[in-house]
């Protein structure tokens, strides 16, 4: 049961992150590069039906979490207190700016909830970014200090940033210079999907300007994916033996590979939803290596005195998780039903859709 509840958070994540992830981008996009107000209005129509119900996706894998593996919600909702408050602040944000931006016809106030809706993207962006890079790279359990534990074995606490700015200290920050080399990628990586979204769901004066910066900051995201790859090994040097265990798993990284492959030919895809469909690709490819390669662990440990939690040592009973599996059946038809509604409802170009 518990590889079965892996699979079904892993499924429930990596959706969150390609559907809300667009939204992100979109945002970013807005925040930098549309510059006349037919342009953004054109950027949220673009996401106006969707974004909300996106969303959704981030509660129930909250609500995954909470109900099959409790105490790794309970250990990571009290270690990274802080920086889990900015990301609800930021959505909060975000969802402010755009539900706000169309009520009053002003220009100054327009600019101020449509800037609320772009960095409230930019932020969640960093941020989601950055919390991937502290999962990656593993927390101090048990907060131990000089061979002491301070806390039970489950829980850890972590400052915004340590003194040195280490990823290999035994008591990091959620701040470091690995951390933030994520946190970029994924900025990077959500603005040429949000790009790609809106040149696959408009017909936007500035789609042949997106199309030539997200060829641009594919060849960015290249370097940077593997400036990310040496820092990984040299973090978790262990982080490719599940790799060479079992070499069927390296399908995951040559599905990586084909989508910066494809994301690179944006200029010359003749259908619109060609580089959107790539860049899916390659945030799924991502998220399903990074899991691959921790399993089964879900949060390593820095010290070694502490074992890391993983899908065997955080799940609720027996009980609890087969019980979950009928309401999950029955949630997740509803939520299937209504997005196959709602995108049959908006497919196609949605420059004409108004969006208040």
């Amino acid at each position: 049961m518990e590889i079965f509840w892996l699979l079904i958070l892993a499924f429930m994540l990596t959706t969150y992150v390609v559907l809300d992830g667009l939204d992100f981008g979109a945002g970013i996009v807005y925040l930098f590069f549309s510059k006349e107000e037919k342009d953004k209005e054109v950027i949220i129509k673009s996401i106006g039906p969707f974004w909300d119900g996106n969303e959704v996706w981030l509660i129930a894998g909250g609500g995954v979490l909470f109900a099959i593996f409790p105490v790794l919600y309970a250990s990571a909702f009290s270690g990274l207190y802080l920086p889990l408050t900015l990301v609800l602040w930021m959505l909060i944000f975000r969802a402010v700016g755009l539900e706000l931006r169309h009520l009053v016809d002003n220009k100054l106030w327009k600019q101020t909830w449509g800037a609320a809706f772009g960095v409230g993207s930019l932020m969640l962006a960093l941020l989601f970014g950055i919390a991937l890079g502290n999962v990656v790279r593993g927390v101090n359990l048990g907060g131990v200090e000089n061979g002491i534990l301070k806390y039970d074995p489950a829980y850890f606490f972590t400052p915004l940033w340590a003194k040195d700015f280490s990823p290999l200290n035994q008591h990091p920050g959620v701040i470091d210079w690995f951390t933030i080399i994520l946190g970029v990628i994924s900025v990077i990586t959500l603005t040429i999907h949000g790009a790609n979204w809106i040149i696959f769901k408009t017909n936007s004066g500035i789609n042949g300007s997106l199309r030539k910066w997200s060829f641009r900051l594919s060849i960015v995201l290249v370097v940077m994916m593997i400036i990310s790859f040496i820092a990984w090994l040299k973090v978790r040097p262990d982080a490719l033996d599940n790799f060479y265990e079992t070499p069927i798993l390296w399908l995951s990284l040559i599905t990586v590979v084909v989508g910066l492959a494809g994301m690179l030919r944006v200029q010359s895809f003749k259908k619109d939803g060609m580089a959107f469909l790539f860049s899916t690709l390659f945030i799924v490819g991502s998220f399903v290596s990074t899991l691959l390669a921790l399993f089964p662990k879900f949060l390593p440990s820095t010290n070694d005195q502490v074992p890391a939690l993983d899908i065997y040592n955080t799940t609720t009973t027996e009980y609890g998780m087969r019980i979950s599996v009928v309401w999950w059946t029955i949630a997740i038809v509803l939520v299937g039903f209504y997005f196959y509604n709602l995108h049959r409802t908006f497919r196609g170009k949605l420059d004409e859709v108004e969006y208040h």
